[in-house]
């Protein structure tokens, strides 16, 4: 098996070897799933942010009703709590279908691929989160099924076997990736459209803070829902995450209603700063500052002085540091860039290593051997 494939289905250790969960991660947590079947929107109207993306699903959704078509194949591409799974119930609940979730890990063999696709009824949606971890035997067996609606199975042994073609009605295949890079060029290329979730900016964060707010029937004036956005790292899921906690605390030291002073006295007590970095994103900051003198050092470096997986490294902590320009990655590895010396509040070197931003390489070589 290459690296490449190995690294795609090994373990995933997102959190499973961290010590604690973190309310700045956008991965799922704990009660979240409770939470997210009252506060997630059902309906286009109801969704806030991503306008461009939902803009143009409007129209597919639309123009696949009156053809009496199922939609093109979708792939939801973007970090950890952006929206992906609520996109996916949203267009079903448009299309008037049902939808079947699954995950990719989950699809263990080819049976279970059959037993999933056989049971979807005309226009019906499929739902495959983390497709990037899809088994390579399934993930074969799933073209036919994307581009000719039918799955061949093979029963029998040897010189007995023989293969049956199984029709199936056509569906929508809506696959979710926090990992693009990880798809094999033939998956990639079948899906009809590709959706990049992009980070919220604050205000549209806040919107959906007061939206979650009245859903909770909880009193949450706007310098708070503001405050609680600017803290959210961009991500919905974060936001609603901290306007639970913070409702904890205005109830228990406070008077139940969330206002400005309430939001910074939660924020204190969760170590989480003005631009929503926690304890761990400071201490990534200052490896790479203090340590390694502002960079280049490789991921596994970085990984090994924090005492958390390369995985967790690359998809929880590192998207937003990039994208807010905290970091850069370059061919050598991380670096600092004035951005971090100065929210720290230390003085940058007179020479500062160049964060090639843009340039994500597809593997990094600056690690030791």
């Amino acid at each position: 098996m290459s690296e490449a494939m190995a690294k795609k289905h090994a373990p995933n250790t997102l959190g499973s070897e961290s010590s604690d969960p973190r309310s700045l991660d956008g991965a799922p947590q704990g009660d979240d799933s409770r939470y997210d079947r009252a506060l997630r929107p059902k309906t286009f109207d109801d969704y806030v942010g991503q306008e461009k993306h939902k803009e143009n699903l409007r129209v597919f959704v639309e123009a696949a009703k009156r053809r009496g078509e199922p939609l093109d194949h979708l792939l939801l591409c973007g970090p950890p709590g952006l929206g992906k799974t609520t996109l996916a119930q949203i267009l079903a609940h448009e299309m008037g279908v049902q939808l079947h979730m699954t995950n990719g890990p989950v699809v263990e063999h080819k049976g279970a691929l059959a037993g999933l696709l056989t049971k979807l009824e005309e226009r019906d949606i499929l739902f495959v989160d983390e497709i990037h971890r899809l088994n390579p035997v399934v993930e074969e067996s799933l073209y036919p099924a994307m581009e000719d609606f039918r799955i061949d199975i093979m029963t029998g042994e040897g010189a007995f076997a023989s293969a049956i073609q199984i029709e199936l009605k056509p569906f929508t295949l809506v696959g979710a990736t926090t990992r693009t890079g990880l798809l094999t060029a033939p998956l990639f290329s079948r899906f009809g459209h590709v959706v990049r979730l992009d980070f919220y900016p604050v205000h549209e964060l806040a919107r959906i803070v007061e939206r979650s707010a009245s859903l909770l029937k909880v009193v949450c004036d706007q310098p708070a829902c503001e405050e609680i956005a600017k803290r959210s790292r961009g991500t919905p899921r974060i936001a609603n995450r901290l306007l639970r906690r913070v409702r904890d605390f205005a109830e228990v030291l406070g008077s139940g209603e969330i206002d400005f002073a309430a939001v910074k006295l939660a924020a204190k007590r969760l170590e989480i700063d003005d631009v929503g970095f926690d304890d761990m994103d400071r201490r990534l900051l200052k490896v790479i500052i203090d340590d390694y003198d502002g960079g280049p050092v490789g991921v596994e470096t970085l990984a090994a002085a924090l005492g958390e997986p390369r995985d967790t490294i690359e998809d929880v902590y590192e998207p937003y540091l990039l994208q807010q320009g905290f970091i850069g990655r370059t061919p050598r590895g991380r670096v600092a860039t004035k951005k971090a010396y100065a929210h720290l509040g230390k003085k940058p070197p007179s020479r500062m290593p160049e964060p090639m931003q843009g340039v994500l390489p597809l593997a990094d070589t600056s690690d030791d051997e």
